[in-house]
């Protein structure tokens, strides 16, 4: 099914490698890859774009035939599900996330990342790691309603562990 999909959304919290799978998938399957970070949700200097002018951006990403998705954002997830072929749900423990996006930041810290938009030096903060340590208790229930409301034709796959996803990239591979 992964290897015939033509438009794929990956989801999930910071730090549990939804990026990463992206960016490995996209190559593996020659799927143009968009960072919803890098093309939508931020301008330099991490200032937030505006609601308005990120869904019609969204918008017309969704458009185009061939697409892989990185990114949560479920408030666009009525212009995505409906144009995706799958979902993959990027969906680790939190002490995973934590410890991915605390390395990340180590590794990356006052530099921008490629799936970053310019201008935007990594950095980490205690609410950004609230975010992630409270994610499966305040953004899960959102994304599950999003995903039932808007994609109940499209098929979820959940990758709970390394393993898992190693597993996954290996079978994509060949």
């Amino acid at each position: 099914m992964l290897k015939n999909a033509e438009r794929v959304m990956v989801i999930g919290c910071s730090g549990g490698g939804k990026t990463t799978l992206s960016m490995r998938l996209s190559d593996l399957l020659a799927l143009p890859y968009i960072s919803m970070d890098r093309e939508f949700f931020w301008l330099s200097g991490w200032q937030k774009r505006g609601k308005a002018e990120e869904l019609s951006l969204i918008a017309r990403a969704v458009g185009r035939e061939r697409w892989l998705m990185d990114g949560n954002g479920p408030s666009s997830f009525h212009l995505r599900l409906p144009r995706a072929d799958l979902v993959i749900w990027v969906r680790m423990s939190r002490l995973v996330c934590v410890k991915g996006a605390l390395l990340r930041a180590i590794t990356h810290l006052g530099r921008t990342r490629q799936e970053m938009a310019p201008g935007c030096k990594e950095r980490i903060d205690f609410e950004f790691l609230r975010f992630i340590w409270n994610f499966e208790r305040r953004s899960v229930p959102v994304v599950e309603q999003k995903l039932a409301e808007f994609g109940g034709h499209v098929p979820v796959f959940q990758v709970k562990s390394r393993d898992e996803m190693k597993q996954l990239l290996d079978l994509v591979a060949t």
